[in-house]
């Protein structure tokens, strides 16, 4: 499949989502899924580029106070802060997604993008469950949102992470469990964050991708991917 190109039954749209890269994010996994739901993904650090997309994606794998650090060295708080200001869609995945809260504790503590309310915890494990939570969780949805009108409730999704946000009511779309119910999919406005990986969530996790593809480009629809396996890479 050519790059810019969409896979079997999606549909095209034009908008061109920002990939914020500050080095610390699967940013080829992500790009790949973007380029098969027929969008056109932009990989940068540069704030001046991701000013320019229709949308943006942040997202993580790491440490939140280190994330945080790398964001602001380069300015991209600013830029997101700004851009969201503008109603521009942001998802944030993984880490990306905790980085929209409060503050988390990770490490000692440290604040985040205070896009959302809320603050970072530590899943409880015990119970004989080891942390980092990796692998597949279906996913309850807990109210209606642009990014699962086309999924069913109770979807799994593939997870990766030792902490959870935990949000205000009002922006919890989604939960999941390990050992104990924890906040899997939130949103505000046009911020969302998914603790899980989307792009490596097979048919689901397209779907939804394609889905806010279709939140940057108002107008425009995207068909269900017919797909059964995750969009893979490095």
């Amino acid at each position: 499949m050519a790059a810019g190109q969409p896979g079997p039954n999606i549909t095209a749209v034009s908008a061109r989502i920002g990939i914020v890269n500050y080095g610390m994010g699967n940013l080829r996994s992500v790009e790949k899924a973007i380029e098969h739901v027929g969008a056109v993904p932009e990989i940068s650090g540069d704030p001046a580029v991701l000013a320019g997309c229709d949308g943006l994606i942040l997202p993580g794998v790491g440490a939140f106070p280190r994330a945080m650090d790398r964001i602001r060295e380069i300015g991209l708080d600013a830029m997101i802060a700004e851009r969201v200001g503008a109603g521009v869609p942001l998802l944030g995945i993984c880490l990306g997604m905790q980085l929209l809260f409060e503050s988390s504790s990770e490490l000692g503590g440290s604040e985040g993008l205070g896009l959302l309310e809320g603050t970072v915890e530590p899943l409880p494990g015990g119970g004989g469950l080891k942390l980092p939570h990796i692998g597949w969780a279906k996913m309850t949805q807990e109210r209606p949102s642009e990014l699962t009108a086309g999924i069913a409730d109770g979807e799994a999704f593939y997870f990766v992470h030792s902490f959870a946000p935990v949000p205000a009511d009002d922006e919890l779309i989604g939960s999941a469990a390990y050992g104990e119910r924890f906040a899997a999919l939130v949103g505000r406005d046009r911020v969302f964050g998914a603790q899980f990986h989307p792009e490596k969530s097979s048919a689901a996790g397209l779907r939804m991708l394609a889905d806010f593809a279709a939140v940057c480009a108002p107008g425009e629809g995207v068909a269900a991917p017919a797909v059964s396996k995750a969009v893979n890479g490095g």
